[in-house]
Protein backbone atom coordinates (compact mmCIF):
# COMPACT_ATOMS: atom_id res chain seq x y z
CA UNK A 1 0.00 0.00 0.00
CA UNK A 2 1.70 3.09 -1.03
CA UNK A 3 1.37 6.25 1.37
CA UNK A 4 0.31 8.82 -1.80
CA UNK A 5 -2.80 6.14 -2.06
CA UNK A 6 -4.61 6.42 1.16
CA UNK A 7 -7.66 8.36 1.05
CA UNK A 8 -6.73 10.67 3.77
CA UNK A 9 -5.19 14.02 4.26
CA UNK A 10 -1.83 12.18 6.01
CA UNK A 11 -0.42 15.55 7.58
CA UNK A 12 -3.32 15.95 9.63
CA UNK A 13 -4.00 12.45 10.32
CA UNK A 14 -0.19 12.19 11.60
CA UNK A 15 -0.69 15.03 13.55
CA UNK A 16 -3.28 13.15 15.34
CA UNK A 17 -1.04 9.98 16.11
CA UNK A 18 1.37 12.56 17.65
CA UNK A 19 -1.05 14.07 19.90
CA UNK A 20 -1.62 10.48 20.94
CA UNK A 21 1.84 9.63 21.44
CA UNK A 22 2.84 13.12 23.32
CA UNK A 23 -0.55 13.09 25.95
CA UNK A 24 -0.06 9.48 26.66
CA UNK A 25 4.24 10.10 27.35
CA UNK A 26 2.97 12.73 29.65
CA UNK A 27 0.37 10.87 31.34
CA UNK A 28 2.69 7.86 31.96
CA UNK A 29 4.78 10.41 33.15
CA UNK A 30 2.55 11.56 35.37
CA UNK A 31 0.45 8.93 36.91
CA UNK A 32 3.27 6.39 36.90
CA UNK A 33 6.33 7.68 37.24
CA UNK A 34 9.44 6.26 36.40
CA UNK A 35 9.84 2.58 35.93
CA UNK A 36 12.46 0.23 37.05
CA UNK A 37 13.33 -3.05 35.13
CA UNK A 38 11.15 -5.50 37.42
CA UNK A 39 9.59 -3.11 39.65
CA UNK A 40 5.99 -2.98 40.29
CA UNK A 41 6.10 0.32 38.04
CA UNK A 42 7.21 -1.27 35.18
CA UNK A 43 4.61 -3.83 35.51
CA UNK A 44 2.18 -1.43 36.37
CA UNK A 45 3.05 0.81 32.75
CA UNK A 46 2.52 -2.65 31.21
CA UNK A 47 -0.89 -3.06 32.16
CA UNK A 48 -1.59 0.38 31.20
CA UNK A 49 -0.83 -0.24 27.49
CA UNK A 50 -2.54 -3.57 28.01
CA UNK A 51 -5.63 -2.18 29.16
CA UNK A 52 -5.71 1.28 26.90
CA UNK A 53 -4.10 0.44 23.62
CA UNK A 54 -5.61 -3.45 22.75
CA UNK A 55 -8.11 -1.29 20.95
CA UNK A 56 -5.78 -0.51 18.27
CA UNK A 57 -5.32 -4.27 17.90
CA UNK A 58 -6.81 -7.66 17.29
CA UNK A 59 -5.04 -9.31 19.79
CA UNK A 60 -3.21 -7.67 23.00
CA UNK A 61 -1.34 -10.34 25.47
CA UNK A 62 0.96 -9.93 28.42
CA UNK A 63 4.06 -12.11 28.47
CA UNK A 64 6.08 -12.08 31.96
CA UNK A 65 9.03 -13.57 32.18
CA UNK A 66 11.84 -13.46 35.14
CA UNK A 67 15.50 -11.91 35.19
CA UNK A 68 17.63 -10.33 37.92
CA UNK A 69 17.44 -6.81 36.81
CA UNK A 70 20.46 -5.02 38.74
CA UNK A 71 22.86 -7.62 37.48
CA UNK A 72 23.34 -6.32 33.88
CA UNK A 73 24.59 -2.56 35.45
CA UNK A 74 26.31 -4.14 38.38
CA UNK A 75 29.53 -4.43 36.81
CA UNK A 76 30.67 -0.56 37.74
CA UNK A 77 30.82 -1.02 42.04
CA UNK A 78 31.06 -5.03 41.36
CA UNK A 79 34.07 -4.28 39.13
CA UNK A 80 35.69 -1.49 41.43
CA UNK A 81 35.20 -4.25 44.40
CA UNK A 82 37.21 -6.90 43.09
CA UNK A 83 39.91 -4.26 41.93
CA UNK A 84 40.77 -2.91 44.84
CA UNK A 85 40.90 -6.73 46.83
CA UNK A 86 43.15 -7.19 43.89
CA UNK A 87 45.73 -4.06 43.98
CA UNK A 88 45.65 -4.75 48.01
CA UNK A 89 46.74 -8.32 47.13
CA UNK A 90 49.78 -6.75 45.22
CA UNK A 91 50.65 -4.29 47.56
CA UNK A 92 50.44 -6.80 50.66
CA UNK A 93 52.79 -8.79 48.59
CA UNK A 94 55.66 -6.27 49.89
CA UNK A 95 55.11 -7.73 53.48
CA UNK A 96 55.62 -11.27 52.66
CA UNK A 97 58.18 -13.45 51.52
CA UNK A 98 58.53 -17.08 49.66
CA UNK A 99 55.74 -18.60 47.60
CA UNK A 100 53.08 -16.20 49.24
CA UNK A 101 54.60 -13.21 47.23
CA UNK A 102 54.29 -14.74 44.28
CA UNK A 103 50.68 -16.37 45.02
CA UNK A 104 49.04 -13.09 46.13
CA UNK A 105 50.59 -11.59 42.72
CA UNK A 106 49.47 -14.41 40.95
CA UNK A 107 45.60 -13.60 42.59
CA UNK A 108 45.67 -10.37 41.70
CA UNK A 109 46.29 -10.59 38.02
CA UNK A 110 43.67 -13.48 37.90
CA UNK A 111 40.93 -10.85 39.73
CA UNK A 112 41.89 -7.61 37.14
CA UNK A 113 41.49 -10.59 34.39
CA UNK A 114 38.21 -11.36 35.79
CA UNK A 115 37.09 -8.03 36.05
CA UNK A 116 37.99 -7.37 31.68
CA UNK A 117 36.26 -10.35 31.48
CA UNK A 118 33.09 -8.92 33.37
CA UNK A 119 32.91 -6.08 31.29
CA UNK A 120 33.51 -8.05 28.09
CA UNK A 121 31.17 -10.67 28.61
CA UNK A 122 28.13 -8.83 30.72
CA UNK A 123 28.72 -4.93 29.08
CA UNK A 124 29.80 -5.24 25.49
CA UNK A 125 28.49 -8.65 24.84
CA UNK A 126 25.34 -8.27 27.12
CA UNK A 127 25.72 -12.10 28.38
CA UNK A 128 23.86 -12.89 31.69
CA UNK A 129 27.00 -14.32 33.05
CA UNK A 130 26.49 -13.03 37.09
CA UNK A 131 22.77 -13.05 36.53
CA UNK A 132 21.78 -16.39 39.12
CA UNK A 133 24.14 -14.71 42.20
CA UNK A 134 21.21 -11.29 42.09
CA UNK A 135 17.92 -11.33 43.13
CA UNK A 136 15.23 -12.08 40.80
CA UNK A 137 12.15 -10.50 39.74
CA UNK A 138 9.34 -10.73 37.27
CA UNK A 139 9.00 -8.57 34.06
CA UNK A 140 6.75 -8.72 31.19
CA UNK A 141 6.07 -7.74 27.48
CA UNK A 142 2.64 -6.48 26.22
CA UNK A 143 2.25 -7.35 22.46
CA UNK A 144 -0.16 -5.83 20.39
CA UNK A 145 -1.07 -7.36 17.02
CA UNK A 146 -3.13 -6.38 13.71
CA UNK A 147 -4.34 -9.11 11.97
CA UNK A 148 -4.38 -8.43 7.58
CA UNK A 149 -7.63 -9.11 6.36
CA UNK A 150 -6.04 -12.56 4.31
CA UNK A 151 -3.50 -14.98 5.25
CA UNK A 152 -0.31 -13.59 6.97
CA UNK A 153 2.73 -13.38 4.23
CA UNK A 154 4.63 -10.69 5.97
CA UNK A 155 5.09 -9.72 9.37
CA UNK A 156 6.78 -6.08 10.86
CA UNK A 157 7.63 -5.48 14.31
CA UNK A 158 8.12 -2.03 16.17
CA UNK A 159 9.15 -2.19 19.31
CA UNK A 160 10.32 0.34 22.19
CA UNK A 161 10.90 -0.64 25.90
CA UNK A 162 8.64 0.90 28.94
CA UNK A 163 11.30 0.59 31.50
CA UNK A 164 13.37 2.97 32.41
CA UNK A 165 17.09 3.53 34.00
CA UNK A 166 18.59 4.42 37.22
CA UNK A 167 20.61 7.90 37.05
CA UNK A 168 24.12 7.93 36.02
CA UNK A 169 25.97 9.97 37.94
CA UNK A 170 28.42 11.47 36.19
CA UNK A 171 26.47 12.06 32.88
CA UNK A 172 23.95 14.13 35.64
CA UNK A 173 26.84 15.86 37.16
CA UNK A 174 28.95 16.95 34.45
CA UNK A 175 27.44 15.44 30.97
CA UNK A 176 28.92 13.29 28.45
CA UNK A 177 32.78 15.04 29.27
CA UNK A 178 32.64 14.00 32.78
CA UNK A 179 31.00 10.59 32.05
CA UNK A 180 33.69 9.75 29.29
CA UNK A 181 36.81 11.37 31.61
CA UNK A 182 34.98 8.38 34.13
CA UNK A 183 34.83 5.74 32.22
CA UNK A 184 38.54 6.46 30.83
CA UNK A 185 39.88 6.68 34.20
CA UNK A 186 38.34 3.46 35.79
CA UNK A 187 39.06 1.35 32.19
CA UNK A 188 42.41 2.75 32.11
CA UNK A 189 42.93 2.25 36.17
CA UNK A 190 42.03 -1.40 35.20
CA UNK A 191 44.22 -1.70 32.53
CA UNK A 192 47.21 -0.55 33.92
CA UNK A 193 46.89 -2.74 37.23
CA UNK A 194 46.71 -5.43 34.29
CA UNK A 195 50.03 -4.21 32.95
CA UNK A 196 51.83 -3.53 36.12
CA UNK A 197 50.55 -7.03 37.61
CA UNK A 198 51.55 -9.04 34.52
CA UNK A 199 55.44 -6.90 34.39
CA UNK A 200 55.47 -8.01 37.99
CA UNK A 201 55.34 -11.68 37.56
CA UNK A 202 57.08 -11.97 34.14
CA UNK A 203 60.27 -9.98 34.70
CA UNK A 204 62.51 -10.21 37.49
CA UNK A 205 62.21 -6.39 39.02
CA UNK A 206 64.32 -4.84 41.20
CA UNK A 207 62.67 -3.02 44.59
CA UNK A 208 63.02 0.28 43.25
CA UNK A 209 60.55 -0.35 39.91
CA UNK A 210 58.35 -2.40 42.40
CA UNK A 211 58.27 0.45 44.99
CA UNK A 212 57.10 2.61 41.80
CA UNK A 213 54.40 -0.24 40.53
CA UNK A 214 52.95 -0.77 44.13
CA UNK A 215 52.78 3.25 44.21
CA UNK A 216 50.78 3.71 40.30
CA UNK A 217 48.49 0.77 41.46
CA UNK A 218 47.37 2.84 44.61
CA UNK A 219 46.84 5.73 42.30
CA UNK A 220 45.10 3.32 39.95
CA UNK A 221 42.36 2.02 43.02
CA UNK A 222 41.35 5.79 43.37
CA UNK A 223 40.91 5.97 39.31
CA UNK A 224 38.83 3.03 39.98
CA UNK A 225 36.56 4.13 42.61
CA UNK A 226 34.34 5.90 40.06
CA UNK A 227 32.26 2.51 39.73
CA UNK A 228 31.15 2.46 43.17
CA UNK A 229 29.29 5.85 42.41
CA UNK A 230 28.54 5.12 38.54
CA UNK A 231 24.86 5.11 38.86
CA UNK A 232 22.33 5.98 41.68
CA UNK A 233 20.28 2.95 43.02
CA UNK A 234 17.89 5.14 44.89
CA UNK A 235 16.92 7.23 41.42
CA UNK A 236 14.99 6.05 38.55
CA UNK A 237 14.24 8.65 36.07
CA UNK A 238 11.30 8.99 34.22
CA UNK A 239 12.37 7.87 30.74
CA UNK A 240 9.88 10.22 29.13
CA UNK A 241 12.42 10.33 25.85
CA UNK A 242 14.35 6.93 26.77
CA UNK A 243 12.19 4.91 25.66
CA UNK A 244 8.60 6.35 26.15
CA UNK A 245 9.22 7.80 22.64
CA UNK A 246 9.43 4.87 21.45
CA UNK A 247 7.10 2.41 23.11
CA UNK A 248 4.27 4.89 21.85
CA UNK A 249 6.16 5.72 18.31
CA UNK A 250 5.22 2.28 17.85
CA UNK A 251 2.05 1.64 19.03
CA UNK A 252 1.08 4.87 17.09
CA UNK A 253 1.42 3.03 13.97
CA UNK A 254 -1.42 0.82 14.71
CA UNK A 255 -3.46 3.82 16.09
CA UNK A 256 -3.12 5.44 12.61
CA UNK A 257 -3.94 2.37 10.95
CA UNK A 258 -7.00 1.41 13.20
CA UNK A 259 -8.84 5.26 13.41
CA UNK A 260 -7.65 5.54 9.40
CA UNK A 261 -9.44 2.02 8.69
CA UNK A 262 -6.39 1.19 7.12
CA UNK A 263 -6.25 -2.77 7.02
CA UNK A 264 -3.62 -4.62 4.67
CA UNK A 265 -3.98 -7.88 2.84
CA UNK A 266 -1.27 -10.01 4.19
CA UNK A 267 0.88 -8.05 6.08
CA UNK A 268 0.81 -8.55 9.60
CA UNK A 269 1.84 -5.66 12.15
CA UNK A 270 2.72 -5.80 15.79
CA UNK A 271 3.69 -3.38 18.61
CA UNK A 272 5.74 -4.54 21.50
CA UNK A 273 6.23 -2.67 24.50
CA UNK A 274 9.36 -4.26 25.78
CA UNK A 275 9.98 -4.69 29.18
CA UNK A 276 13.47 -4.62 30.66
CA UNK A 277 15.87 -3.19 28.13
CA UNK A 278 17.70 -1.33 30.59
CA UNK A 279 18.53 -4.73 32.29
CA UNK A 280 20.79 -6.30 29.48
CA UNK A 281 17.90 -6.53 26.83
CA UNK A 282 16.06 -9.09 28.93
CA UNK A 283 12.84 -8.76 27.31
CA UNK A 284 14.02 -8.60 24.00
CA UNK A 285 16.06 -11.70 24.81
CA UNK A 286 12.82 -13.21 26.08
CA UNK A 287 10.35 -12.63 23.27
CA UNK A 288 13.14 -14.13 20.80
CA UNK A 289 13.31 -16.97 23.17
CA UNK A 290 9.12 -17.55 23.06
CA UNK A 291 8.54 -16.56 19.51
CA UNK A 292 10.75 -17.91 16.60
CA UNK A 293 8.71 -15.05 13.75
CA UNK A 294 10.12 -17.40 10.95
CA UNK A 295 6.90 -18.53 9.39
CA UNK A 296 6.40 -16.04 7.50
CA UNK A 297 9.29 -12.52 5.72
CA UNK A 298 9.48 -10.78 8.92
CA UNK A 299 11.38 -7.60 10.11
CA UNK A 300 12.12 -6.32 13.83
CA UNK A 301 12.30 -2.11 14.18
CA UNK A 302 13.44 -0.94 17.64
CA UNK A 303 12.56 2.54 18.04
CA UNK A 304 14.68 3.78 20.77
CA UNK A 305 14.78 7.67 22.32
CA UNK A 306 13.06 10.00 19.62
CA UNK A 307 14.15 13.92 20.66
CA UNK A 308 16.88 15.41 18.75
CA UNK A 309 16.12 15.49 15.19
CA UNK A 310 19.59 16.33 13.76
CA UNK A 311 20.85 12.82 15.49
CA UNK A 312 17.95 10.81 13.68
CA UNK A 313 19.44 8.01 12.24
CA UNK A 314 19.26 4.69 10.50
CA UNK A 315 21.21 1.69 12.25
CA UNK A 316 23.30 -0.45 10.70
CA UNK A 317 25.29 -1.55 13.19
CA UNK A 318 24.69 -2.20 17.48
CA UNK A 319 25.95 -3.27 20.58
CA UNK A 320 29.12 -1.05 20.35
CA UNK A 321 29.70 -2.29 16.39
CA UNK A 322 29.55 -5.33 16.99
CA UNK A 323 26.17 -6.66 15.67
CA UNK A 324 25.48 -6.11 12.00
CA UNK A 325 22.13 -5.60 11.67
CA UNK A 326 19.72 -6.43 8.37
CA UNK A 327 20.91 -4.73 5.53
CA UNK A 328 17.61 -4.91 3.67
CA UNK A 329 15.79 -3.81 6.81
CA UNK A 330 18.31 -0.51 6.58
CA UNK A 331 17.55 -0.08 3.34
CA UNK A 332 13.47 -0.24 3.96
CA UNK A 333 13.90 2.70 6.67
CA UNK A 334 15.95 4.87 4.99
CA UNK A 335 13.78 4.81 1.71
CA UNK A 336 10.63 5.28 3.77
CA UNK A 337 12.90 7.67 6.10
CA UNK A 338 13.37 9.34 2.14
CA UNK A 339 9.75 9.37 0.98
CA UNK A 340 8.89 11.10 4.60
CA UNK A 341 11.66 14.16 3.43
CA UNK A 342 14.41 12.75 5.24
CA UNK A 343 18.05 12.09 4.15
CA UNK A 344 18.98 10.00 7.08
CA UNK A 345 22.20 8.62 7.73
CA UNK A 346 23.49 4.39 8.44
CA UNK A 347 25.26 4.62 12.03
CA UNK A 348 26.12 3.01 14.77
CA UNK A 349 26.11 2.54 18.38
CA UNK A 350 29.19 3.03 19.52
CA UNK A 351 28.18 2.06 23.65
CA UNK A 352 25.97 0.06 24.34
CA UNK A 353 23.00 -1.24 22.29
CA UNK A 354 19.26 -1.64 21.08
CA UNK A 355 16.64 -4.59 21.47
CA UNK A 356 17.28 -4.99 17.61
CA UNK A 357 20.62 -7.08 18.85
CA UNK A 358 18.86 -9.21 20.29
CA UNK A 359 16.10 -9.93 17.64
CA UNK A 360 18.58 -10.01 15.46
CA UNK A 361 21.24 -12.45 17.26
CA UNK A 362 18.13 -14.86 17.28
CA UNK A 363 17.59 -14.73 13.81
CA UNK A 364 14.93 -12.05 13.27
CA UNK A 365 15.96 -9.31 10.89
CA UNK A 366 16.15 -6.18 12.92
CA UNK A 367 17.31 -2.23 12.57
CA UNK A 368 17.59 0.31 15.04
CA UNK A 369 15.38 3.53 14.65
CA UNK A 370 16.77 6.42 16.82
CA UNK A 371 17.35 10.06 17.45
CA UNK A 372 19.57 10.66 20.12
CA UNK A 373 22.87 12.78 20.68
CA UNK A 374 24.83 9.36 21.56
CA UNK A 375 27.63 10.98 23.61
CA UNK A 376 25.92 10.79 24.80
CA UNK A 377 23.10 13.49 25.44
CA UNK A 378 22.71 15.46 28.63
CA UNK A 379 19.21 14.30 29.15
CA UNK A 380 20.15 10.85 28.85
CA UNK A 381 19.83 8.04 31.96
CA UNK A 382 19.15 11.54 34.05
CA UNK A 383 16.49 13.08 36.11
CA UNK A 384 16.37 15.72 32.95
CA UNK A 385 14.63 12.64 30.99
CA UNK A 386 11.15 14.30 32.04
CA UNK A 387 8.05 14.76 29.70
CA UNK A 388 8.83 18.83 29.77
CA UNK A 389 11.95 17.70 27.88
CA UNK A 390 10.66 16.37 24.58
CA UNK A 391 10.32 17.43 21.07
CA UNK A 392 6.91 16.96 19.93
CA UNK A 393 8.54 17.80 16.04
CA UNK A 394 10.70 14.97 15.96
CA UNK A 395 8.38 12.28 17.08
CA UNK A 396 5.93 13.14 14.58
CA UNK A 397 8.96 13.00 12.01
CA UNK A 398 9.52 9.83 14.00
CA UNK A 399 5.88 8.14 13.51
CA UNK A 400 5.79 9.09 10.02
CA UNK A 401 9.00 7.39 8.84
CA UNK A 402 8.31 4.63 11.52
CA UNK A 403 4.32 4.78 9.57
CA UNK A 404 5.78 4.83 5.75
CA UNK A 405 8.18 2.06 6.92
CA UNK A 406 5.18 -0.62 7.55
CA UNK A 407 3.59 0.85 4.23
CA UNK A 408 6.11 0.34 2.65
CA UNK A 409 7.16 -3.05 3.94
CA UNK A 410 3.44 -4.45 2.54
CA UNK A 411 3.98 -3.08 -0.59
CA UNK A 412 7.30 -4.66 -1.05
CA UNK A 413 8.63 -6.76 1.89
CA UNK A 414 12.29 -6.77 2.44
CA UNK A 415 13.63 -8.93 -0.90
CA UNK A 416 13.68 -5.67 -3.26
CA UNK A 417 15.52 -3.56 -0.88
CA UNK A 418 18.71 -5.06 -0.56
Amino acid sequence: MKFNELNLNPVAKIRESTNFTVREIRKMCKTIGPRAAGSENEDKAQDYILENCAKFADTAVKEPFKLSPRAFMAWPWLGATVEIIAIALYVASAFLSGMLVTVFQAVALVLTVAILLLIVLEFLLYKQVIDPFFKKATSSNVILTKKPKGEVKRRIIFSGHIDSAYEWRFTHWGGYKLLRTAIYLALGGVAICLILDILTIAIQLSDHVLLAFRIAECVCAAAVCVGFVFDNPKLVVEGANDDLTGVFSSIAVLQFMTTNAIEFDHTEVIAVSMGSEESGLRGAKALAKAHKFDDVETVFVATDTVRDLDFMGVYHKDMTGIVKLDKAGVALMLQAAYDAGLELPKLTIDLGATDATAMMQAGVPSVAFCAMDHSPARYYHTRLDTADNIEIGTIEKGIEVLIRTALLFDERGLSTNE
